[in-house]
């Protein structure tokens, strides 16, 4: 970590507004662009789910979003609608309807649904009169608010540099607002020129309040955007291992069930499920839910009933102690608790081909790196893999790139992927399915630039200019820290409850020391339990592991109970 002079560009806040009408539209962007946009960034759109999208770019170049201003009456999408899906993109921002004086109706409705900071008649002028002083009111409280998140971070580094995209993934997966400059642009020369940093130990991260960060390490990125990385306390009820949906699900309940509850979490909340772009058969959301969305609104809802969230710490051992239960990191420091979920979900499988290694990070990119999707545009993406995250992955690449080839090595989609995302696949002119196929090679300079493709059935192969590769080709535990501790199968995966070896009277397991069998959900070791991807023969279903994490939490009242 090198102190530097304290710099000051930071992006600015973005006032949106959205309305169907474009003289209206105009109208309203000229006069916020007239008194806010010295200090402001003034983006309009003339329809909800322009506006949708163009918060979802904010969002993904780290911006913060200050007030929305939306009309109430638009077709496809009212503003209480539309409302109510922005605020699960920026849910600090002030949110205006901006209504007619017969819509008193959705403007109560509006109070209600998305929690309205103010509904504005139209006509609103003067402006110096009708809407100028709201909007300052919203500004100054939406600084002055307590929530605020985690501070602005900019980050220097070369474009295609793989520890440049692991910090920009980082932050955008933990919700931190953040800039990237690319080191060899003007900007970026100038930010390191003002760091005094070396160009050539890159990245740089430049925290809000002007240190220099060089070559940090997650632990120090995280601390710097003011995320907790360090436990509070000492002993706890029960420690959660891992911050997927069935993670974050056990974390809800033990918070609201009065639980002392602590989540750990070696990178991001939400795991695979929270890079999914589109998660469209979760219960609760007819119209789908982006997997960050319901990321963001399980941990805060984990949060809110006083669970501990700690990010970027990674878990090497745990030891059963008499009745307790130490967690240990891998600085060597530990917690220890009463009970355990493990909920560490699974990693995705490595394509193991000549070149993909050396270019991981520089166009080669396991799970949908939702922060390169912007980056694609009028390219041609390859997308390895046929089960429901490649699919999903495929039908947002397809918003951007000139044309998605989904490469997959069985003979259809059927056997692995979702009706309804096959269907949504095949309607979409942009995504090309071409089965029995596989990568076999990938070659490039300083970024992926070449892929060979090889016909299972023939063995002809194919080259092919590509820049972007995403790979979803299965998963594989991560559980190697556990091995001597619980059982597990051959693949790595958690043996739990009826699943377990038992001993020749057909009871507990060996070694097991309560005189009970063990609960559903239970490891070999009494008090531990596994939730989720990582659980042996579990569904691998979000909702499923949603499931498993309440259901963990009751069965660790019944250990409390009677151990």
């Amino acid at each position: 970590m090198v102190p530097g002079p304290r710099l000051d560009v930071v992006a600015r806040p973005v006032i949106l507004t959205v309305d169907d009408d474009p003289a209206v539209s105009r109208a309203v962007a000229r006069d916020l662009r007239r008194e806010y946009g010295e200090h402001h960034r003034i983006v309009r759109a003339e329809s909800g789910p322009a506006a949708l999208d163009a918060l979802r770019e904010i969002a993904l170049r780290g911006e913060q979003v200050a007030v929305i201003l939306a009309d109430q009456r638009m077709p496809r999408m009212s503003g209480v609608e539309f409302l109510e899906q922005a605020m699960d993109l920026f849910p600090r921002a002030r949110r205006v309807l901006l209504t007619a004086y017969a819509d008193t109706e959705a403007a109560i409705t509006a109070i209600n649904v998305v929690d309205l900071d103010h509904y504005l008649l139209k006509p609103w002028d003067p402006p110096e009169e009708k809407l100028y002083p709201v909007v300052d009111s919203l500004l100054t409280a939406w600084r002055e608010s307590s929530d605020r998140p985690a501070a602005t971070i900019r980050i220097v580094g070369n474009r295609w540099s793989s520890r440049s995209y692991e910090l920009r993934d980082l932050a955008a997966r933990n919700q931190v607002s953040y800039d990237f400059f690319r080191a060899e642009e003007p900007e970026g020369a100038r930010l390191l020129e003002a760091a005094g940093a070396d160009p050539d130990l890159l990245p740089i991260v430049i925290t809000e309040d002007g240190r220099t960060l060089v070559q940090p390490t997650d632990a120090q990125v995280a601390e710097a955007a003011g995320l907790a990385t360090t436990a509070s306390e000492e002993v706890y009820d029960l420690v959660v291992v891992g911050g997927g949906p069935g993670g974050l699900g056990a974390s809800v309940y033990g918070g609201s069930e009065g639980l002392r509850t602590v989540l750990v979490e070696s990178r991001a909340t939400g795991g695979q499920a929270g890079t999914s772009s589109r998660i469209e058969n979760y219960l609760g959301f007819p119209d789908g839910v982006s997997g960050d969305q319901l990321t963001m609104r399980a941990r805060l809802q984990a949060e809110k009933f006083g669970t501990e969230v700690l990010t970027t710490r990674t878990v090497t051992a745990l030891e059963p102690k008499g009745r307790a239960r130490v967690v240990r990191f891998d600085d060597g420091s530990e917690i220890t608790a009463h009970a355990v979920v493990l909920a560490t979900g699974v990693a995705y499988r490595m394509l193991d081909c000549p070149g993909l290694e050396d270019h991981t990070g520089q166009g080669v990119f396991y799970g949908a790196a939702a922060t390169e999707a912007a980056s694609c545009a009028a390219q041609d993406v390859y997308v390895v893999g046929g089960a429901n995250s490649a699919g999903q992955a495929a039908m947002n690449f397809s918003r951007h790139a000139a044309k998605v080839v989904m490469l997959v090595r069985g003979p259809s989609l059927q056997a692995s992927m979702s009706h309804y995302l096959i269907e949504q696949i095949e309607a979409n002119p942009r995504i090309e399915v071409r089965t029995c196929t596989e990568v076999c090679a990938a070659a490039g300079t300083d970024h992926l630039e070449k892929l060979t493709l090889r016909d299972r059935n023939t063995g002809a192969e194919e080259t092919v200019e590509a820049s972007w590769l995403f790979v979803f080709i299965g998963a594989a535990p991560r559980t190697d820290w556990l091995d001597g501790v619980v059982a597990r199968d051959a693949r790595g995966f958690v043996l739990t409850g009826p699943d377990l070896p038992r001993e020749e009277n057909g009871r507990a397991p060996a070694g097991w020391e309560p005189d009970r069998d063990p609960f559903h959900l239970e490891t070999s070791v009494p008090g531990v339990f596994a939730v989720g991807d990582v659980r042996a023969d579990s569904v691998k279903r979000v909702a499923s592991a949603v499931g498993e994490g309440a259901m963990a939490v009751s069965l660790v009242h019944r250990w409390l109970e009677n151990r």
